[in-house]
């Protein structure tokens, strides 16, 4: 069984995703410190600081957003910049131009938030792209049959001036990804509006991006989750009202729990071990991980394990059962950035090949972006994964 349980405090909620009453995904959400990375913004230009080829831009936050050149140029695709070294970004933006800006990354005790030019709008199937002739798929969709017909029913049906991401839950839908265009196209039209016509010069959010609960369920709109138990009267309402405007949803229970449901999951010791350093695994081994301000470092250790064959199939049993752990682990903690893993070192290469294609397959369970990069020359494992919930990292 796959649900949801919220627990609302006041103006916090503790949101747990759970799959037969096992911790999968877990946030904490302040309303009172809104997260506001997805924001649309008509912003004001600053400062222009020519020798990092970047710009200061007034959202209306406290601090200043900071934006680069390569996020103001139009985009090659979905990966690449256009980056041209001979262009200023002086001769791009002057200050206090007006600018439309999407939060890419929040403000944090040290720095503003990171925004660009280049819009995202997220929705059940499609992720819109306004502006570029971009039309890509998630990775996760890997039949090319499928892959072929949804890149022609989105491009058929997409306005003219506006790309497109599809999403994972978009496999095996028609009709449903045509009124999802429809709804998002709309909403763009709606935003492009009231930027064409503003209520002062003042800097001014255009629009608010879901929050975490919204945002897991969007995500997770294809998953079948079975019920949403929730201990606000006001919350259950909200969700009802969700869930009728959303067909999708038409089988999900809504239901109110008393605390003592958080207890019966015993959610504050699942809660309690994803702050660990260290991580056992069942075979005796353990991981740690360690997060710095550049990276997360996870590192494999045989620990209790001796095994009772050759010293290879040891290794490869304590890496085997580390990688299944770790790809739970990055979801559980919502881990972003650059990740890298030191494995037992193993000798035989078919093994890392069998390590390596493990943990691209347990990453699929993942609804965050990854890439796995594979080994480096110094055989740790490089990969990447885009975080959930801003305000943790």
């Amino acid at each position: 069984m796959t649900e949801i349980l919220v627990q609302a405090e006041d103006e916090k909620r503790k949101i747990a995703l759970l799959e037969n009453g096992k911790l999968l995904e877990y946030y904490e959400e302040d309303e009172s410190n809104s997260r506001k990375e997805g924001n649309i913004y008509i912003g004001i230009v600053k400062d222009i600081v020519k020798g990092m080829q970047s710009a200061f831009v007034d959202i209306g936050t406290e601090k200043n957003s900071f934006i680069h050149l390569k996020d103001i140029l139009p985009k090659i695709d979905e990966t690449k910049q256009t980056q041209e070294e001979n262009i200023e970004i002086s001769k791009i933006v002057k200050p206090n131009q007006k600018i439309l800006v999407q939060v890419k990354k929040d403000s944090n005790e040290k720095k503003g938030a990171r925004v660009s030019t280049h819009i995202n709008l997220p929705s059940k199937y499609i992720a819109l792209l306004p502006n570029t002739d971009i039309v890509t798929i998630s990775q996760k969709i890997e039949e090319q049959e499928e892959q072929k017909r949804l890149l022609k029913l989105v491009k058929e049906n997409l306005s003219k001036g506006n790309g497109a991401i599809i999403r994972t839950s978009a496999k095996g839908k028609n009709e449903e990804i045509i009124e999802d265009i429809k709804k998002v196209e709309k909403k763009w039209d709606d935003i492009l509006q009231i930027s064409i016509h503003p209520e002062s010069n003042k800097p001014q959010l255009l629009y608010k991006s879901e929050n975490i609960l919204e945002k897991m369920l969007i995500d997770l709109s294809s998953s079948n989750i079975e019920r949403v138990l929730v201990n606000n009267m006001q919350l259950k309402q909200e969700l009802e009202e969700f869930k009728n405007e959303n067909k999708e949803y038409s089988q999900m229970k809504i239901e109110l729990f008393k605390d003592n449901l958080w207890n019966q999951y015993d959610m504050d010791k699942q809660i309690e071990k994803i702050q660990n350093r260290k991580i056992w695994l069942k075979c005796g081994g353990f991981i740690t991980i360690d997060k710095t301000e550049a990276l997360t470092a996870i590192d494999v250790n045989t620990g209790k394990y001796t095994g009772n064959q050759n010293l290879e199939k040891t290794v490869y049993k304590v890496n085997e059962e580390a990688t299944i752990e770790i790809a739970k682990q990055l979801r559980l903690r919502d881990i972003g950035g650059i990740i890298i893993i030191d494995y037992i070192d193993m000798e035989n290469q078919e093994n890392k090949e069998k390590i390596e294609k493990l943990l691209r397959n347990e990453l699929k369970k993942d609804r965050s972006k990854n890439q796995v990069e594979g080994f480096t020359k110094l055989d740790l494992m490089e990969l990447t994964r885009k975080h959930i919930c801003s305000h943790k990292d």
